[in-house]
């Protein structure tokens, strides 16, 4: 059975499979749900501040921790959304072909920076986890947030994979 595909929200919009877009959908939930959890630490922290001079013991270790997964986490959504800055002011009087190509080469790099960030975020949370790198207030392991990092940044490299092939394949018709 053929699997069915989504298009993509970009400017110039192209199919990808459905499994990614829900998987990319997934991932931006998980960051959504940390950047409220963010929030809702930063309004505890001040509102304690305010009422019994104490703030959350850590609460900055827990902003920085969710603010590095809430951005990973929304990076494979943005790129299937079309959500990356698109400078088209040279290439707005382009044929289709042309900027379909342009895109897919764009897509091309952002695939194998991705896919090198990932395998050093691979390497740098293993060296945490092996050497028991902690937040200084709280004592958090820092490698857990690797746990969700990684495969975000992965998922980001097959995201850029797939729009690079729906580029090109829209690039031939």
């Amino acid at each position: 059975m053929a699997e069915m595909e989504t298009p993509t929200e970009h400017a110039r919009p192209v199919a990808v499979p459905a499994w990614l877009s829900a998987l990319c959908r997934i991932f931006a939930g998980i960051g959504g749900v940390a950047l409220l959890a963010m929030m809702l630490v930063t309004v505890a922290s001040v509102t304690l501040r305010g009422i019994l001079g104490h703030p959350v013991p850590g609460d900055f270790e827990l902003v920085e921790m969710g603010g590095a997964i809430a951005i990973f986490c929304f990076l494979p959504w943005c790129q299937l959304s079309g959500g990356n800055v698109l400078v088209d002011f040279f290439t707005q009087r382009s044929g289709r072909r042309a900027n379909h190509l342009l895109e897919a080469l764009g897509d091309l790099l952002y695939c194998l920076i991705a896919a090198l960030l990932t395998w050093r975020l691979i390497r740098g949370g293993i060296e945490m986890r092996q050497y028991g790198e902690q937040s200084m207030v709280l004592r958090l392991p820092i490698w857990w947030s690797f746990v969700v990092i990684v495969p975000a940044m992965a998922l980001l490299a097959v995201t850029c994979a797939a729009t690079m092939a729906g580029h090109l394949r829209a690039a031939r018709s």
